[in-house]
């Protein structure tokens, strides 16, 4: 490696080890040997040349802010960071694409989005620091898919380098490409185990009309999805978000705001829309009102506002990190999700009573972030057992409603070894054989995503 890299690119203190050799997964085991700063792609086909020869595996790293371990080195691997690998490359104003590299941060496209009078609509409450490439990798969600769909929607190519060390070009930025399989598609999503991203063809579209914040209290869970209805037939929404009293709570104490609504609620639901549609919003808000629905509501009149319930929301995560939460990202049909709520609800606290679950979550694409807070009397270590021990009954209540265990921060090592409950065992085995065809020495983040020995659902 010291002949493909200057020093500045290489780092082996044990500080860095452990910033660059994790994501925001608790629990588990950090324990890289390096870390690797490539600048060019060529650098990363070097390096991908040499891990062959040498037998040493490689764990990409973006901006790590995914919750399955998927970017965490816990075997002595080598940790790629894009954190160099930064920069706009060009952009096609006709087309509307930027081309970029894989260490772009979200916001900072965003940014040079806004900045052509454009915009990239894929958002999260990471977008200040999670990466393009990472997004890719997962196929990341975020706050308005109800509305612009996932990342695989806004790639329109992107330039690889696979685990045996070839640069495939991928569909480069057609519109219309009718020519067999989108290897595009395949590694979106792949989470680094067929390729390294180092290059992106990103579609912007036209900025949205001026949007209004909404937010409601939905005394009943199971009166959410009449809410969504009443609206969706108003309005085209940009999103529908949920949140529990309970999460509520947690932020506003972290973060020192006032309560949105005069009165609390079990759950609350935000809405954002277009501006010119506020009429007919407010009709709906009127029926849902009328229908028992919903009880109160508060709706934004500037842009200050709108950002200030978007905080309600979007500080969540970040409130809740002290308690050292026990994370799932689960996905159920939307049509599922209030009785899904409850079964979860009903088997965490019938088994541990003195366990808090906090939701939050995109209700309007069916995406619930279950987050079971630890108590003072129980350990990290402790609590993360029983984490460990509930998650194949809740996998259990995923699978029963054909939903899946893992809806946007992808499998990694935190739930490999349970991907059958979303994943039938003819795909798996598919899966094998795309991994040894792509990376046939088995270098590229190893034991994340695949199965590595028997299936383990009951």
């Amino acid at each position: 490696m010291d002949n493909i890299f200057a020093e500045r690119q290489i780092r082996r203190d044990q500080e860095s080890l452990q910033i660059w050799g994790k994501d925001w997964t608790n629990g588990l085991t950090v324990a890289p040997s390096a870390i690797v700063f490539p600048e060019t792609i060529e650098e990363v086909q070097a390096l991908v040349s040499y891990a062959r020869s040498e037998s040493i595996a490689l764990v990409p790293s973006g901006g790590r802010t995914g919750l399955s371990g998927g970017a965490v080195a816990s075997q002595g691997e080598v940790v790629v960071s894009f954190d160099r690998m930064n920069k706009i490359l060009d952009f096609n104003p006709q087309d509307r694409l930027v081309k970029c590299e894989p260490g772009l941060v979200t916001a900072a496209l965003q940014a040079f989005a806004q900045d052509q009078g454009l915009f990239y609509p894929v958002d999260f409450a990471s977008s200040g620091s999670s990466q393009i490439g990472g997004n890719v990798a997962t196929n990341a969600g975020g706050i308005k898919v109800i509305r612009y769909g996932l990342t695989r929607s806004w790639v329109a190519g992107m330039k690889v380098v696979t685990g045996a060390g070839k640069i495939l070009d991928c569909n480069a930025g057609l519109v219309k490409n009718a020519t067999g399989y989108d290897f595009r598609h395949l590694m979106i999503g792949s989470e680094g185990t067929l390729g390294l991203i180092c290059e992106l063809d990103i579609q912007l579209m036209a900025p949205p009309s001026p949007q209004v914040v909404m937010v409601l209290g939905v005394p009943k869970v199971v009166d959410l999805l009449s809410v969504l209805k009443c609206f969706n037939q108003a309005t085209e929404l940009s999103a529908f978000e949920f949140f529990s009293d309970l999460a509520l709570q947690k932020v506003r104490t972290h973060r020192g705001l006032s309560a949105p609504l005069a009165s609390a609620e079990e759950n609350y639901a935000l809405l954002e829309f277009d501006e010119e549609d506020m009429a007919a919003v407010e009709r709906a808000f009127e029926t849902c009102v009328q229908e028992g629905w919903v009880t109160d509501g508060v709706i934004s009149q500037s842009e200050a506002q709108a950002q200030g319930l978007w905080s309600l929301r979007e500080g969540i995560s970040e409130s809740l990190a002290p308690y050292t939460p026990y994370k799932n990202d689960l996905s159920v049909r939307v049509s599922d999700v209030p009785a899904f709520l409850q079964d979860v609800d009903r088997y965490v606290t019938g088994s541990y009573p003195d366990f808090e679950v906090c939701w939050y979550g995109h209700i309007g694409d069916g995406n619930l972030h279950l987050n079971i807070l630890r108590p003072d009397h129980l350990s990290v270590e402790e609590f993360f057992h029983h984490g460990h021990a509930m998650s194949p009954r809740i996998f259990e209540l995923v699978a029963k409603r054909g939903g899946s265990i893992s809806a946007e921060h992808g499998v990694g090592l935190l739930k490999r070894d349970f991907l059958s409950y979303s994943r039938s065992d003819e795909e798996i085995e598919y899966m094998r054989g795309l991994k040894a065809l792509f990376d046939p020495d088995q270098i590229l983040n190893p034991h994340k995503l695949i199965p590595a020995n028997a299936i383990v659902k009951s």
